[in-house]
């Protein structure tokens, strides 16, 4: 009795597929011509975007590079002014970012522009464009918080400029930079008269980044912080 049970069990489930499939070639069927629409809108998208790729944003690439190169030079230089707004026919970074803004160039003249409004004094520019500048490079990334934390600090908003300089540290942490910006988080702190995070901070250089030239002469920060907290 129970192998008749499965049997109908079994034939009712078939059905029901083969139902199922009934009713999705139908669909395909009844609307066949709109699939067939939106498949060859979709490769078209794709061919599009593999088009563009090769014949738009790899020569634009080339162009802006060859453009930034008398910015990159004058940065070197340390005339900002120039790097930032160029000098007769040789474009600026602010050029680059205008003409160029989609390409890997125009992308990194952001960061460039940012750090050169800051050294110019310009902190408010510098903030908006160092904000609007995204990377994956672990120096420039934390090189990018360093400068805006700076910023901050000029401009006296020492809440923001804690937070810059976090960002950089735990976002793009490295050999190199957290030393650096761990130790400007340190002197906020200690500016502020939060003295035991100052000490947690000048003793997470020594205890993390010996070797570093931070590292090296971080005893004599700890030992000033340690005097004012035993006074």
């Amino acid at each position: 009795m129970s192998k008749k049970k499965n049997v109908k069990q079994t034939d009712k489930n078939l059905e029901g597929i083969e139902q199922a499939l009934t009713r999705s070639e139908q669909f395909i069927e009844d609307n066949q011509k709109a699939l067939t629409y939106i498949l060859g809108g979709l490769i078209v998208v794709l061919l599009i975007i593999i088009g563009g790729n090769r014949y738009y944003l790899k020569p634009l690439n080339e162009e802006a590079a060859a453009d930034m190169y008398y910015a990159e030079r004058f940065f070197e230089m340390d005339s900002f002014n120039l790097a930032l707004n160029g000098y007769g026919t040789y474009p600026g970074f602010l050029n680059v970012l205008d003409d160029y803004g989609i390409s890997k160039s125009g992308k990194i003249s952001r960061y460039y522009a940012g750090v050169c409004y800051h050294q110019l004094g310009d902190y408010e520019a510098a903030v908006d464009l160092l904000n609007k500048f995204k990377t994956d490079d672990l120096l420039v990334g934390a090189a990018k918080y360093s400068t805006l934390g700076d910023a901050y600090v000029e401009m006296g908003d020492m809440g923001k400029a804690i937070s810059a300089y976090k960002s950089g540290i735990e976002k793009y942490e490295n050999n190199f930079s957290s030393p650096i910006i761990l130790k400007k988080l340190g002197l906020v702190y200690e500016e502020l008269g939060q003295l035991d995070d100052a000490l947690e901070t000048y003793k997470a250089i020594e205890s993390t980044y010996p070797g570093s030239a931070e590292g090296k002469e971080i005893k004599k920060y700890i030992g000033r912080v340690e005097s004012k907290m035993s006074l």
